[in-house]
Order: structure tokens, then sequence, then C-alpha cells
């Protein structure tokens, strides 16, 4: 291994006392579905906050942003800042209609709003993008960390932290989850602020004394939010201007406002303000990444190039591994006893995105497909059932997790797997809430009609099935029949996604248009009058939420300028 045994020690008692404090803290022998599922709808807007953002900050983020910070710059904090701004969509637009209406679930949502059959897609949606995203590829970053950090077998790593999560989250419950989430925030957010501090403190050391000179050290444009549509040989930038803004809201739309696994704090939520400024707060969180996990990638990549340390090659190849640079930087930087609870913040970081995921699987298979089928079943054997499907769930996700290698860049990964069904999931969600004239047919095509067209342009992309049909004319590095700029259409898949949403809006207008009404006084208890509608009504003071909104708005617009 490659830490004292200061250092297990220290992981060891975090992982102990981390579990024994979420049973304690969620487990009641006769719980309802109410006080399992959902907290007893307790929580207040620090707790729902804080336990949105940990939910969302894994391990993939403390690995893939540090890589992205290294290799493209701070460009990759779009990913970040974005969130910002969809997270507002939730607070005033999604929120209060999923509180107020008293749902558990987001496909019980859908069920009110449209019809049984849309409920039944987005719980199948759900699992599937929490057992294969938010549990299983979360996993597999994890073990491969911990393996070139720790010198941890993959599978051990694996079945280790496995256990520890399943058995706080089963017995726990979501009150269990997400109060542990609070303390994973604050030594996540301490971790990542220690990496920082030291990486700083180098600089020095390789003749890097002032910001000027770490402008000088960097790659041109390393630090600029903001680049250009095209490359310098002619190419679409995957990462633009234009492709975030068109881009992200198709993504962050589904993820922070449409998906259980996030969403499922907020409707915990004690209050609709509380869900409200929860989501807001998150906001604010979402915007640290940049800062303490993108600069130090940043500035893990001056300290390699000025010879402080080497990155180990990408297998086969003269290029470095990128993927490398996180733990190649705690390794440099960080002393005996540090390093064991800079581990505990990676575990924390993947305990709490499984927990989330895990508990959200619980709750669309005990809400959705159990109580639906058996209304009349007692609350403690659906919570019973809820628990026995955490271990189920969990051993699906470990079984994936050892395919996660199949994947080139992970980080990419998470976020183009879901294109296939995010565009048309952001469209029934949006449209639904801002739109009465949407009906359940609409809602059932574009679903269907634009997953298909989904998953048609995934396979189609995929560098294997492009190989086969170039018939072995491939040129190395060859990223796939849409992506590629030069064997391909040259569309990188952040601009792919608002194209298939302009495909699933007009699947779901026109079909509308078409089919009749539905029952007015169904619509307008989940559909807003007209789009800005949530503006109305007097504002309570500083901790309104369309208040705290300007401010965050704001706060990211200040930043945005200042590092265009």
């Amino acid at each position: 291994m490659n830490v004292s045994m200061i250092d297990v020690a220290v992981i060891a008692a975090y992982l102990l006392g981390i579990t024994a404090y979420g049973i304690w803290a969620g487990f009641r022998r006769n719980a309802t579905t109410d006080q399992y599922f959902l907290a007893g709808k307790s929580l207040g807007w620090f707790t729902v906050g804080a336990a949105v953002f940990t939910s969302n900050i894994s391990t993939i983020h403390l690995v893939g942003l540090a890589a992205s910070g290294a290799k493209e710059g701070f460009v990759i904090g779009n990913f970040e800042w974005m969130a910002c701004f969809t997270l507002i969509l939730l607070a005033l637009l999604f929120a209060p209609f999923y509180i107020r209406s008293g749902v558990r679930t987001l496909p019980e949502f859908m069920e009110r709003r449209y019809c049984p059959q849309a409920r039944t897609f987005m719980a199948v949606i759900g699992l599937i993008g929490a057992l294969l995203i938010h549990i299983g590829i979360s996993l597999f970053a994890a073990a491969k960390v911990f393996e070139s950090f720790l010198g941890v077998p993959m599978v051990t790593t694996i079945i280790l932290l496995s256990l520890f999560t399943v058995v706080y989250t089963a017995l726990g419950g979501l009150k269990g989850v997400v109060l542990t989430e609070n303390i994973q925030a604050v030594l996540l957010l301490f971790g990542a602020a220690l990496v920082t501090f030291l990486g700083i403190r180098a600089l020095p050391g390789v003749g890097v004394g002032d910001l000027g000179a770490f402008r000088d050290a960097v790659q041109p444009g390393q630090l600029s939010m903001l680049q250009p549509v095209v490359k310098a040989g002619g190419h679409l930038n995957e990462y633009s201007w234009l492709a975030v803004v068109l881009g992200y809201p198709i993504l962050g739309i589904w993820y922070w406002c449409a998906d259980q696994t996030l969403v499922q704090r907020v409707l915990a939520a004690r209050t609709v303000k509380d869900g409200q400024n929860g989501a807001l707060f998150a906001g604010f969180l979402k915007i640290t990444p940049v800062f303490l996990m993108v600069l130090p990638g940043t500035i893990g990549y001056v300290l390699w190039q000025k010879g402080a340390f080497q990155l180990p090659l990408v297998a086969g190849t003269a290029n470095p591994d990128y993927n490398t640079m996180l733990p190649t930087l705690v390794n440099h930087l960080v002393p005996v006893g540090l390093k064991g609870l800079l581990a505990a913040g990676m575990a924390a970081a993947l305990m709490s995105t499984i927990a989330a995921g895990l508990n959200s699987c619980a709750t669309l298979i005990s809400m959705d497909i159990v109580r639906r089928s058996r209304p009349d079943m007692p609350d403690d054997r659906v919570v019973r059932i809820g628990r026995v499907s955490t271990g189920v769930i969990m051993l699906l996700a470990m079984l994936w997790s050892t395919q996660g290698d199949q994947f080139g860049t992970i980080f990419e990964a998470i976020n183009k797997i879901p294109m296939t069904f995010a565009p048309a999931v952001t469209t029934v969600f949006l449209f639904g809430v801002l739109w009465k004239r949407g009906t359940r047919q609409a809602a059932m095509a574009t679903l269907y009609l634009g997953s298909v067209i989904g998953v048609i342009y995934f396979l189609v992309d995929l560098p294997g099935v492009g190989r086969m049909l170039l018939g072995g004319k491939a040129q190395a590095g060859f990223s796939g029949l849409v992506t590629d700029p030069v064997q391909g259409l040259g569309i990188p898949f952040m601009i792919v996604g608002p194209i298939l949403a302009v495909l699933c809006g007009l699947i779901y207008t026109v079909t509308s248009l078409l089919t009749p009404a539905m029952d007015p006084r169904q619509v307008v208890q989940v559909c807003w009058d007209h789009p800005l509608a949530f503006l109305k009504g007097r504002l309570t003071g500083w901790s309104d939420p369309r208040i705290v909104t300007l401010i965050l708005a704001a706060v990211v617009g200040v930043l945005y300028f200042n590092l265009r």
C-alpha cells in the first residue's frame, strides 16, 4: 500500500463512524413510507442543499475535474456553473408543484400530469440512470483511484465501500443518508480546499511566484471558461460557449430537475420554501468545484511541466494519463495522516453518490412498482421491500462497475450516455409545467420516439460501430461517426443534445395540437398559468427564493465575466 498505518486508521475510523451515524440518525424499527423514503418531510434548506450537492459530487468529479483542469483547463467548469441556472429552474419552476402535490417520486408526478404509462416509463429511466451512472460508474471510478492512490485492489475497494454504504442506506433510509451527507459535504470541501492550498503553496518551489507567472506557465486559454465555437483547425469546439449554452440545459434539466436521485432531497423538504432555498443553496455550493477541483488540476499541470513530479503514461501510448493527476498530486503534496483524511474525503464523495442512487432506486421500486400493484400493502412491508431492494441494486451495480473500463473517458461517458433519453425527458417535464395544452399522447410519443432517436444516435456514434462501418479505414483516435471531426460529421455531443431536443419539441407540440386537450381541472394542479407566473406574489424578505435567485445569478455572472 502507498499509505501509512496512520492513514489506514483514519480511513477505517471514518468508514465505521459514518456507517454508525447513518444507522443511528435514520433507523426506525416501524418506519412509515414517508419516514423511510422522504425523511418524514422534515428537511430544512441547509440539509436539502448539502444533500443535493454531495449526491452529485462523486469520485468521478474529483478525478475527472482535476484531469480536465490539467488537460483542457477551466472550460470544464461550465458543467458546474451552468448547474446553478438549472437549479434555479428546479427551485422556481418545478419544486413548488413537486412539493405541494405531495408526490413521493417524480414518476408519480408524471402520472398526475399525464398518465400511468408516463409514470412507468420514468420509473424505468430512473432505475437505469441510478444503476448505470450514479452507482455503477461512480464505483468503478473510485476503485481505480484507490488502486493508484492507496494500492488497494479494485475488487477490494468495490466490496468494502459497497458494504458500508449499503448497510447505513438500507437501515437508515433517506434521513440517515442526508444527515451523513451533511458531514460528507464538509469533509469533501475541506479535502478539496486542502489540496488546492498545498498546490498553491508548492508553486513558488518551481519558480511560479505570482499570478502573472502562473498565467504564463499554463496553456493558452487554460484559465478561460469561455471557448470559441471553432477550434484553430476549423473544427467545432466540443466545449465552446455555444455548445455549453445550448447543450448543457438539455442534460441539466433532466439531471437536476427530473432525476429522482437528486430531486428526492427536495421532495423531503418540510416546506416549499425550504425545498426552493435548498436547491438554490446547492447552486451556491456548485460554484466551489471550479476553484477546489478544477484549479488543483491546472496547478498540477504547472507542477508537472516544471518537473515537480511525473505522470504515468496511458498504456501503449506516449500520452500522459491525466486521470492520475489527483492521486499523483495527493501523493506528492499531502503528508502522512492528512493523506488518510483525503482518502476519507474521496470515500465520502463516492458513498454519498451511491447512497443517493440506492435510496432513489429503493423508492422507485417500492412506490412506483410495488405500491402501485398492491396499494393495500402495509407500510412496514413496503419499507422492508425497499431495504431488500437496496441490497439487490447494490449487487447489480457492483457487477456492472467491473465493466467500467469498456469506456474511454469516464467523465464524458456519464454525460454522453444520458443524451440518449435526456432530450425527451427534458421536453416532457419542461413543457409539462409550462404549457397546459400538452397532452398525455404527446408525452408518450415524445418519450418513446425521442428515446429511440437518442439510442440510434448513441449506437451510431460508438467508435467500435464506426470502425466496423468504415471497414478498417478508421484513423487512430477515431471518436465516432457523429463526433469525429475528420471521418465523421464533426458534431460534438453537446451540440447533438439541442438538435435532439428540437425534434422532441416538435413531436410534443404537433402531437398535442392533434390530440384532445386534457381536463383543465387536472392540469391546473400541476402546470403554471403562464411561463412567468412564478414571479407573482409579494416578496417575503431576503430569504425569498426569488431574491436568493437574483443573488446567485449575479454571483455566477460576475465570475463568468472575470474568467471569460
